[in-house]
C-alpha cells in the first residue's frame, strides 16, 4: 500500500527537474510558466476522480477498482511520454491524475478494511514514512536520469513502476467484505452526504482552510523549479533544494503524529495559521524590500519554516473537517478531498502565472493563502481560538 499511495507522489516529483529540457523540446521560453499546468492537470484529474473510485469499490470491490485506476495511470503516463505538443501532454496529465486517484483512494480503504487500532495506526505511519521519502530522493532520482536519457523516459519511468506494483499486488487477496459490499450504487445517496457536508460549520469551514493552504502548496510545487533557475540562478541545485524542503515537511509531518495526541489538532492549527502568516508576512517584506530577489540562504530558510506549517496544516484540518462526520465518513472525505484539490489546484494555477521573474507573487500567494485561512478558520470559531471542540 506505501508503493501504491507513492505513485501519485512519484507522478509529480519525479519529473520536476525535466521541466527546463521539456521547455526548451516545445519551443517555450526559458521562463515561461506553461509547463506548471503538468502539475496543475495532474492534481485536476485526481480531483475529478476523487468521487468516483470510493463508491465504485464499495459495489464492485476494491482490487478490481484499484486495477482499473492503474490501468488509466499507465495510458495517462504513456501518452503524455509519446505526446508531440505540450497541449496532448496536459491532456494526458490530466488522465493520469483521474488514474491516480484510483491507488491513492482504494489503498486507505483496503488498509481500513484490514487493520484497526493500534496495529492501523502503526501501518498508516509506514506509509506515511515511504510517501515522506518520496519527494526527498525522487527529484534527485529524475536529474540523474535526465543526465542520460531525455524527460519522456522519467513520464516511461511511471508507467512502468505502476506495472511492477501492479504486478505486486496480485498477492493481494479482496478486502472488502461480501456482507459489506453494496448492491447498488445510487447518486441520491452522494447528494445527500454533500447536504450534510455543506450544512456543517465546522467541515465547511476547516475544508476551504485546507483549500487555501494546498493552493499555496500546488503553486510551490508547480514553480519552484522556475524559482530557484531563473531568480537565483541555481537550476542545477535544484534537486538537492527542493529535496530538503520536502524533507522539512516530512519533519513536521512526524512531530504532528507524536504532539497532536497531548496539544490536540485544533490548538496546532490555529498556532500554525498565526505562525504561517507571520512568516509568510516577514519573507514577503524580504522579498519587497529585495526587489523580488532576497537573500537566497534567509529565503530558503523562511520558505522552508512555512513549508513546514503545511505539514502541520494539512492532515489536522483534514482531519478536523472530518471529525463531526463519522456516519458518512467514506464519502464525506471524497467530497472534502475533491473540493481541496480541486480549489487548491486552481489557486495554484493563479499564483503560477503571476511568475514575473521574482519571487515575490510566489511568497506573495503563500501570505495571501495562510491570510484567507486564518480569516475562516477565526469566522468558522466565531473567534474562539485554541479551543479543544
Amino acid at each position: 500500500m506505501a508503493s501504491t499511495m507513492s505513485l501519485s507522489a512519484l507522478s509529480i516529483d519525479l519529473m520536476l527537474p525535466a521541466f527546463d529540457e521539456m521547455r526548451a523540446d516545445f519551443g517555450l521560453a526559458a521562463d515561461s510558466t506553461d509547463t506548471a499546468a503538468i502539475i496543475t492537470l495532474f492534481f485536476l484529474g485526481m480531483a475529478a476522480a476523487q468521487l468516483v473510485y470510493g463508491p465504485l469499490a464499495d459495489r464492485f470491490g476494491r482490487k478490481p477498482v484499484l486495477y482499473g485506476g492503474l490501468a488509466v495511470f499507465v495510458m495517462g503516463a504513456i501518452g503524455s511520454a509519446l505526446a508531440g505538443s505540450l497541449a496532448s501532454v496536459l491532456a494526458f496529465r490530466f488522465l493520469w491524475g483521474l488514474g491516480a486517484a484510483g491507488p491513492r483512494v482504494i489503498s486507505l480503504s483496503i488498509v481500513r478494511d484490514v487493520y484497526e487500532g493500534d496495529q492501523m495506526a502503526r501501518v498508516m505511519s509506514f506509509i506515511a514514512a515511504v510517501f515522506i521519502f518520496v519527494p526527498v530522493v525522487a527529484p534527485s532520482a529524475g536529474a540523474v536520469l535526465l543526465g542520460i536519457a531525455s524527460w519522456r523516459f522519467l513520464f516511461w519511468l511511471c508507467a512502468i513502476l505502476a506495472g511492477a506494483v501492479g504486478l505486486w499486488l496480485l498477492r493481494l487477496p479482496e478486502t472488502l467484505d461480501a456482507a459489506t459490499r453494496l448492491e447498488r450504487l445510487q447518486l441520491r445517496s452522494l447528494l445527500r452526504t454533500a447536504r450534510i457536508v455543506v450544512t456543517n460549520r465546522q467541515a465547511v469551514g476547516y475544508t476551504l482552510a485546507l483549500t487555501f493552504v494546498f493552493g499555496a502548496f500546488v503553486s510551490y510545487l508547480a514553480s519552484s523549479e522556475l524559482v530557484w533557475d531563473e531568480v537565483y540562478g541555481r537550476g542545477d541545485q535544484f534537486p538537492l533544494i527542493f529535496g530538503a524542503l520536502a524533507l522539512a515537511i516530512g519533519v513536521a509531518i512526524l512531530i504532528n503524529g507524536l504532539i497532536v495526541d497531548r496539544i490536540g489538532a485544533r490548538r496546532i492549527v490555529h498556532g500554525s495559521l498565526f505562525a504561517y502568516v507571520a512568516t509568510a508576512g516577514v519573507a514577503l517584506i524580504l522579498a519587497i524590500v529585495g526587489d523580488g530577489s532576497p537573500n537566497f540562504w534567509l529565503f530558503v530558510v523562511l520558505l522552508g519554516v512555512a513549508l513546514m506549517f503545511h505539514g502541520l496544516l494539512i492532515p489536522n484540518s483534514n482531519s478536523i473537517a472530518m471529525s463531526p462526520l463519522g456516519d458518512v465518513a467514506g464519502t464525506a472525505s471524497s467530497l472534502i478531498g475533491a473540493f481541496s484539490i480541486l480549489g487548491g489546484a486552481v489557486l495554484g494555477a493563479v499564483i503560477d502565472r503571476a511568475f514575473n521573474g521574482t519571487v515575490t507573487p510566489m511568497i506573495t500567494g503563500f501570505f495571501l493563502a495562510s491570510l484567507l485561512a486564518l480569516i475562516t478558520i477565526l469566522i468558522t470559531e466565531r473567534g474562539r481560538m485554541f479551543g479543544d471542540t
